[in-house]
C-alpha cells in the first residue's frame, strides 16, 4: 500500500475524473486508477498514473477513494463487487445525486466499515483550475480534517458541516440556476441568430447585463428572508414580460418553452395572490407553502 499522506485512488475516468488525476498528478500525489473503460485507464496511465486490475485493487492500493461517477447508483454498482475491500478505507464521492440518496449512500459506505464523504464540485465545466472553481463537502468534520490537504490540488475547499447530503444541497441549489441560465442563454443567442444577427455583436452586451445579477441576487435573498419579491403589480409586470419574450422568440422561429415555464409561474403567483387577497410571491408559491 502506498503512504497515504501522498497517494489516492480514483474510480471514474469521465472528463471530470480524468481532470481529477491530471490535479493530482501535478501536485506530487500518486495516483491508483479504475475505470470500465480501459482506454480511459491507459490515457491516465501515459501521464504518470497506476492502473488498477479491478475496483478491489483500487480500494486497496490506497487509504483514500475518490469516486467521479454519474450518480449514485454507480457507486453501489462498482463498489458492490469489492465490499469486502472497504473496511477501513475513506471513500470521498464527488459525483452528483439528491441529498436524501446521498446520505443513503453514506450510510451505505459506512455499513461496510469505511468512512465517508460527500462532494459537489462546482467548477467551470470540467476545468477544475479555473478561478471559480470549489469544491462543497460535508460529512464528518474529524475526516474531512483528517484528508483535506491530499484532497487540496482537486480544487478550493468549502466545508459545509456534518450532514451527508449538505455539499449536495447546496450544490444541486446552484445548478438550478445554472442549468435554466444555460438553456435561456441559448433561447436569446436562436433568437439573434434567427433575427440576422450577428452573436458577437451581442455577446458584449450579455457579459455587461451579467454584472447586475450580483445585484439581484443579493436584493431577492434578503426579499426571501422577509417572504418573497413580488407584489401583485410586479408579477403582472412579469406576466406580461414573459409574453413578449415569447413573442419575439416565436416570431422568429424560437422555441419559447423556457420562457413559458416562467410566464406560468408568474401566473401561479398572481392566482395564488387572488385567491388569498395578499401578495404571494412566486418564492412562497415555490416553497409549496401557500
Amino acid at each position: 500500500m502506498s503512504d497515504q499522506r501522498d497517494s489516492v485512488s480514483v474510480i471514474g475516468l469521465g472528463p471530470m475524473g480524468q481532470a481529477m488525476v491530471r490535479a493530482f498528478l501535478q501536485a506530487g500525489v500518486e495516483v491508483t486508477v479504475w475505470n470500465r473503460s480501459p482506454a480511459r485507464v491507459d490515457a491516465m496511465v501515459e501521464l504518470g498514473a497506476k492502473p488498477a486490475a479491478t475496483v478491489a485493487e483500487a480500494l486497496d492500493a490506497n487509504e483514500l477513494t475518490v469516486l467521479s461517477l454519474t450518480h449514485y447508483a454507480a457507486m453501489y454498482d462498482v463498489l458492490g463487487s469489492a465490499t469486502a475491500h472497504l473496511a477501513g478505507k475513506v471513500i470521498a464521492n464527488l459525483s452528483s445525486d439528491s441529498p436524501e440518496i446521498t446520505r443513503k449512500g453514506a450510510a451505505w459506505v459506512r455499513s461496510h466499515g469505511a468512512q465517508f464523504l460527500s462532494g459537489g464540485v462546482m467548477s467551470a465545466g470540467d476545468n477544475i483550475e479555473h478561478p471559480a472553481s470549489y469544491i462543497f463537502y460535508s460529512g464528518p468534520r474529524t475526516v474531512f480534517d483528517t484528508h483535506a490537504e491530499l484532497l487540496r490540488p482537486l480544487s478550493p475547499q468549502e466545508y459545509l458541516g456534518a450532514d451527508d447530503g449538505l455539499a449536495q444541497v447546496f450544490y444541486q441549489a446552484l445548478l438550478i440556476i445554472f442549468h435554466p441560465w444555460m438553456l435561456a442563454f441559448d433561447q436569446a443567442l436562436a433568437l439573434i441568430a434567427n433575427s440576422g444577427n450577428d452573436i458577437d455583436h451581442f455577446l458584449p452586451f450579455a457579459l455587461r447585463s451579467n454584472e447586475a445579477f450580483p445585484y439581484f441576487m443579493a436584493d431577492f435573498s434578503a426579499a426571501a428572508k422577509a417572504g418573497g419579491w413580488g407584489e401583485r403589480s410586479q408579477l403582472v409586470m412579469m406576466d406580461a414580460g414573459a409574453q413578449h419574450i415569447i413573442d419575439a422568440s416565436e416570431e422568429a422561429g424560437v422555441d419559447a418553452t423556457l420562457s413559458r415555464s416562467a410566464q406560468s409561474l408568474w401566473r401561479k403567483a398572481i392566482a395564488a395572490t387572488d385567491a388569498k387577497g395578499e401578495a404571494v410571491p412566486v418564492y412562497r408559491v415555490l416553497r409549496g407553502r401557500d
